[in-house]
């Protein structure tokens, strides 16, 4: 199980330690800010001795030297590290309770991560190799994460009751835990590493092929359906040999459970490749149904600092932030010549979606600004659009400060739920009061709108679009947004304006953690809740409580997701987040949330039981490489930066993919072909 442990130095030899018994352990993963682990099992040397250090990892089975003292391995996937329980008589009365448990409760530890502060000292003989074999960990305190399930299918650490291999496959998540399987997988990174670099080294361009099969060729696979052609065949013809349905394999999304697998086995403590991703999208410039992707996973990501300071990021996963940001710096660094900043701009969902975008902010102005004008209005008013939930927002463009778009405004059609207004001498004063949404939306007429003029710098001949928005935003675009796009575009077809080239980074966090205005997700939700990013996202810790009172969305309170995109320039490159590894919480979203059926949650019941094995704390992201690159090479489609592309229809033209296949290979797979 997951514990949370900490001390300070202590002036004795071995310094004292202060246990907590199990009446005061949750037997429940913890889903609230814990402190970032200062070294892995492996990193310890007996230059540390003193050293008050932060470790996690998976307990392995106790080693009891006498009534009073206790030997428990401690491991992850850089290593194993000794620590020692040994309580002193000046510790408090709950240590005799713990003393007194038996040796099988600690069972409940075996395999499960464990996030703890020690204090350490040298000693005469190595107990595993490597620097870390030099130490022991005296433990202080701990605090438990998660635990790991009492009737796990075998235990990872008991080599000498090795389970076969077929309950190993079925398991591989708990078999990766192995020293060996994970020292496999290391080296594995390590080769790979080399034929990147050396390969690179000698002007070898790797990634630039796409992966999909071309289906006018025979496709390796398999096939549970017998062939009974030949009657007359003692095998084919037997009962045993039985026609079955034929099986499929799909090409995957993303790598989305196998990543998040992978951490939870903890072979790895941190993953990444560039995964071929195969994804039914529209035909847009930036989208086509194969791209690729630079895959982050990472295991001990924090939930959090309950006492934020400066830093605007409140949510968990700054590991994964600051891996990024340090990648992000690198590449514009070595590609561009650019030097970015230390740290990225942080705006939460709600700060974009609702207060006035970019005010104040040069360097981020983009397009002209949408504002809020709520507070404008007289008392009442706001007092009626306040209770239903929504703002009044508008989108002015001025002759005098917009010359970009101002010309094209006339032109642009204007999107559905907007007024469009074109403020002139005569109704200076009043021209909030021709607004059918404002007048519906406050029940109310005939009072001046000039002060609000005034505010907004408004002269004759300037336009302005009103329209209305919930005060908490809950997903998918806005009208006055698309409108600001549709009037972008239409500037830049025209070449009066042209957006930036100077990287402008940006993290957008605490998006509502689900929602019903995503038109793209209703066809699956068919009126329940959707995820707003994917359903294995943890919400924030501050809104766990309203999670579970089915407080969803309610007009001042909406459950916030820990996920963050990364933007540059306007544009979205990448999205992660930190994941929920609380296995009650997890089934909890898929039954009570979502309300998946049983065949829904069919598919995750391989995630869910992983999730109950100990799985550690854990979250990662996904940045678009082509779209990455295309935005380097300033390229107006991803197209222009993949060697074989597919068309806006998502065909090959040039391999002429896809194409029908013969009747008499689909036979071979068990497939009918219909008319």
């Amino acid at each position: 199980m997951l514990l949370l442990m900490w001390s300070s130095i202590s002036t004795r030899l071995v310094p004292r330690f202060s246990f907590i018994s199990t009446r005061h352990l949750h037997h429940r993963p913890i889903n609230v800010p814990f402190p970032k682990r200062s070294h892995n099992c492996g990193a310890l040397t007996s230059a540390d001795v003193g050293s008050r250090v932060v470790l996690a990892g998976w307990l392995l089975p106790e080693r009891k030297v006498s009534k009073s003292l206790s030997f428990f391995p401690l491991r992850d996937s850089y290593g194993t590290t000794q620590l020692v329980v040994h309580p002193f008589p000046s510790d408090p009365p709950d240590i005799d309770g713990q003393r007194n448990v038996p040796s099988q409760s600690w069972h409940t530890f075996l395999s499960s991560p464990l996030y703890s502060f020690m204090v350490m000292y040298a000693k005469g003989q190595k107990t595993s190799a490597g620097p870390a074999g030099d130490v022991e960990v005296v433990v202080t305190d701990f605090t438990l994460l998660n635990p790991a399930d009492r009737h796990m299918p075998f235990l990872p650490s008991d080599t000498q009751n090795m389970a076969n291999d077929d309950l190993r496959s079925q398991y591989r998540y708990l078999d990766l835990r192995r020293p060996e399987l994970s020292d496999n997988l290391r080296k594995r990174s390590q080769v790979a590493h080399i034929v990147h670099t050396v390969l690179s080294q000698q002007g070898v361009a790797p990634s630039i092929l796409s992966s999909t099969v071309d289906l006018r060729h025979d496709i390796p696979s398999r096939r549970s359906r017998v062939s009974c052609s030949n009657k007359n065949d003692p095998v084919r013809g037997s009962d045993q040999a039985k026609v079955q349905e034929p099986h499929f394999f799909a090409l995957s999304q993303s790598p989305q459970q196998p990543k998040q697998l992978l951490m939870c086995s903890g072979g790895v403590d941190r993953y990444y490749q560039l995964a071929r991703c195969f994804r039914d999208e529209d035909g847009r410039r930036d989208r086509q149904p194969e791209f690729t992707q630079i895959d982050l996973e990472m295991a001990f990501v924090s939930w959090g600092d309950p006492n934020p300071k400066i830093d605007p990021w409140r949510i968990g996963g700054h590991e994964v932030r600051d891996v990024v940001e340090l990648l992000i710096r690198n590449i514009w660094a070595q590609v561009e010549e650019v030097s970015l900043p230390d740290r990225f701009n942080v705006m939460t969902y709600h700060e974009a979606m609702c207060r006035v975008i970019w005010l104040g902010q040069a360097r981020y102005k983009i397009w002209v600004e949408i504002v809020d004008i709520t507070s404008c209005l007289p008392p009442n008013a706001i007092t009626v659009i306040a209770r239903s939930g929504e703002t009044i927002v508008c989108l002015p463009v001025r002759q005098s400060g917009d010359a970009a778009f101002y010309p094209i405004a006339h032109e642009c059609l204007t999107e559905d739920g907007l007024d469009r207004i074109v403020i002139t001498s005569e109704n200076m004063s009043s021209w909030l009061n021709n607004s059918p949404i404002v007048r519906e939306s406050s029940h109310i007429e005939g009072w001046g709108s000039g002060g609000i003029g005034e505010k907004l710098q408004l002269q004759p001949g300037d336009i302005v679009w009103i329209g209305k928005q919930r005060d908490r935003p809950e997903g998918g675009s806005t009208a006055l947004g698309r409108q600001r796009l549709r009037l972008a575009q239409l500037a830049r077809s025209r070449g009066t304006y042209t957006p930036t080239r100077a990287p402008h980074f940006l993290w957008i966090t605490e998006f509502p953690l689900f929602t019903r205005a995503d038109a793209e997700k209703d066809h699956l939700a068919k009126g329940r809740w959707s995820s707003t990013h994917h359903p294995f996202t943890a919400p924030t810790w501050q809104d766990v409580q309203a999670l579970y009172e089915g407080r969803i969305s309610e007009v001042r309170v909406r459950v916030r997701g820990q996920h963050y995109d990364l933007v540059l320039n306007g544009v979205e490159i990448g999205g992660g987040s930190v994941r929920v590894h609380d296995a009650m919480m997890q089934e909890y979203i898929f039954s009570e949330v979502l309300q998946f059926d049983k065949h829904e949650k069919e598919s995750f019941n391989h995630l869910l039981h992983a999730l109950k094995c100990g799985a550690p704390p854990h979250g990662g992201i996904a940045l678009g490489f082509d779209r990455l690159v295309a935005t380097l090479c300033n390229a107006s489609s991803i197209r222009d930066v993949i060697a074989f592309p597919k068309t806006s229809a998502g065909t090959d033209a040039l391999l002429k993919s896809p194409t029908p296949v013969h009747r008499d290979i689909l036979r071979q797979y068990g497939i009918q072909p219909g008319r």
